[in-house]
């Protein structure tokens, strides 16, 4: 499971989701837009755009699927009730939460984040600010099974993306084309 507002997703998340396909040898990542995220600031986009712009950028890489069922869900989105519901349909299944370390080592804050760490291995790449080093050991509860997946360090961020487009810098670099040429298109993140 790879979840995120992916708003937009950029390459640093499509080298991530490689990994660990890759890394972990999964049979299948789903990959999760979320629905109403509960612990953003600001609104996210419409989720019509996040999941075409997901589809863009992960609909090609091997093993993977777009799973719609958090845009679908009414009310905030949490990560427990979709491992719940993956739990249910596959049973034996080993459950992977892939994240970047950004978002690992604040997971104590997460609803019911024991029982999120009972039904899945937290599947980790080093998410360094730009310019710093990655942390060395991240400070996790000690009932985290962790997997570190290697990969190169990436600063890039979606709000950073967000930024560059309001100032009309370019993003190409930065996004899959077809990320890029949708936001455009779409005239997705200019100023108001």
């Amino acid at each position: 499971m790879f979840g995120g507002a992916f708003d937009p997703p950029h390459v640093a998340h499509v080298a991530l989701a490689r990994a660990a396909v890759e890394q972990l040898q999964l049979d299948e990542l789903r990959i999760f837009p979320t629905g109403q995220a509960w612990h953003k600031a600001q609104p996210l986009s419409d989720a019509a755009h996040r999941l075409a712009m997901a589809q863009i950028a992960f609909g090609d890489l091997p093993r993977t699927v777009i799973d719609e069922r958090e845009l679908r869900r009414p009310g905030p989105t949490y990560t427990i009730d979709t491992l719940r519901e993956l739990k249910a349909e596959q049973p034996a299944a080993q459950l992977f939460l892939v994240m970047g370390e950004d978002q690992a080592v604040s997971i104590t804050r997460w609803r019911e984040w024991e029982a999120v760490l009972a039904l899945a291995t937290l599947c980790m790449a080093a998410r360094p600010a730009a310019g710093a080093a990655p942390s060395a050991e991240p400070v996790l509860p000690a009932q985290a099974r962790l997997h570190l997946l290697r990969l190169p360090a990436m600063p890039e961020s979606a709000t950073g993306v967000r930024e560059r487009v309001a100032a009309g810098e370019g993003i190409a670099h930065l996004v899959p084309a077809g990320v890029a040429r949708y936001i455009d298109q779409h005239s997705l993140y200019q100023p108001a």
